[in-house]
């Protein structure tokens, strides 16, 4: 009898760990089907949405009855130069439309960078804790990831000094930089970033910038960083860095799915035959809509949901000691509070029993760390403020009850 082949599993590649902060997303889902009020502090999501000219625009589109087709694979010219003089007004970065990709979020825009960048085997540094798709798009694309633990020495930020030592057991093919960063919010300055981009060009390194929470910052209560208000551009200390950004912080397009990248010269070419490749175009309703989020009334609108956020962090950053857990990191921009559970660990063991319980008996739902940081994770949690001020009092009262029970 002749015996049947057996179906191919999974790739290797596709072996990566799931973004634990969906999981809870999907729970909270089903606890409010069941009539539970959850508040969720969980993602990082701003629950005022897009600009009103924005939401306008894509009304009349959609209301138009115009075909939608396929634009260009880096997007329609409109909106690359839109986004280019966005550079100039809040950089006076000069930034040619051409070296400008729009991308599916800024998720479509690291996969694309890392496909153009690196080649598999390719040793790539980033900071401990961070970002997971980093590490886990890296690892899907044959990438060697190397984690730097960042600790509250270096605000959570890498170094010349540690990515010297990271690169002792081999050198570095690219280094991402995240500021503001997730999860902990924490910022690099100028002189800092200066330091980077010249260690990455000494040692012949790409350097790969995430400001996707540009202008979600708080200059005001982080003097030493007022001078750039918005956040320091990778470009203006050097032009050969890859820089992603999004529609999604600032603006609060999540669901819009619109990111971009500016490119150095050599990565135009190859990023546009591979986006027509993998996506053909950034979605076209989205990218005709969004030319309006860069009038001077969308930018009023969007620092008007900054100065929520601000509140919001006030109010959280006077009431930490209520939460009853231990040391934070600095939130100098982005909407997230990073916390080690100190005298909670006692009780729970871990960040990820902690978060489980505080969702199921007190309905706050948080992101356990390990999702940020698979070595010490365990130990600490984000809290994202994005859901404003009524949710974050709400969910003071409701840790602090938890805890004493």
């Amino acid at each position: 009898m002749t015996e049947t082949p057996r179906t191919p599993g999974p790739s290797r590649r596709s072996r990566v760990a799931p973004f634990e902060v969906m999981d809870v997303l999907d729970r909270v889902a089903v606890l409010r089907a069941a009539g539970r009020d959850v508040v969720s502090l969980c993602a990082g999501e701003p629950s005022g949405g897009a600009p009103t000219l924005v939401s306008e625009a894509a009304a009349r589109i959609h209301a138009s009855g115009r075909a939608l087709t396929y634009t260009s694979a880096l997007g329609i010219h409109e909106l690359r130069a839109e986004i280019a003089a966005h550079y100039s007004r809040w950089y006076a970065v000069d930034v040619d439309p051409a070296r400008v990709a729009v991308t599916t979020g800024s998720s479509g825009g690291f996969v694309l960078a890392f496909l153009a960048a690196f080649d598999p085997g390719d040793r790539v540094a980033l900071a401990r804790p961070g970002y997971p798709a980093y590490r886990n798009i890296l690892t899907a694309l044959g990438c060697e990831v190397v984690e730097i633990d960042c600790g509250a020495g270096t605000r959570f930020q890498p170094t010349p000094d540690l990515l010297d030592a990271a690169s002792a057991d081999g050198p570095l093919a690219g280094l991402i930089v995240a500021s503001p960063a997730n999860p902990t919010g924490t910022m690099v300055d100028r002189a800092e970033l200066t330091a980077l981009a010249q260690w990455c060009r000494t040692n012949g390194v790409r350097l790969v910038s995430d400001e996707i929470y540009h202008g979600v910052t708080y200059p005001e209560q982080s003097p030493a960083r007022a001078a750039d208000p918005r956040g320091v551009c990778a470009w203006e200390v050097d032009d050969t860095a890859i820089v992603i950004s999004s529609f999604s912080k600032y603006w609060g397009m999540t669901g819009w799915r619109l990111g971009w990248m500016l490119l150095p010269d050599d990565l135009v070419r190859p990023v546009d035959a591979l986006a027509g490749n993998v996506a053909l175009c950034p979605p076209a309703p989205a990218q005709y809509a969004a030319v309006s989020a860069f009038a001077q009334e969308s930018y009023h609108e969007c620092d008007g949901a900054v100065a929520e956020f601000a509140r919001t962090r006030k109010l959280l950053l006077d009431n930490g000691s209520r939460l009853g857990w231990g040391e934070s990191a600095p939130p100098d921009g982005a909407f997230y509070y990073w916390a080690d559970l100190g005298p909670q660990l006692e009780r729970w063991g871990s960040s990820g029993d902690y978060a489980r319980a505080l969702l199921e008996e007190a309905a706050v739902a948080i992101t356990p760390g390990g999702d940020f940081d698979d070595r010490s994770g365990g130990h600490s949690v984000r809290l994202s403020f994005a859901a404003g001020s009524t949710a974050v009092a709400e969910a003071i009262e409701r840790i602090e009850a938890f805890n004493r029970g």
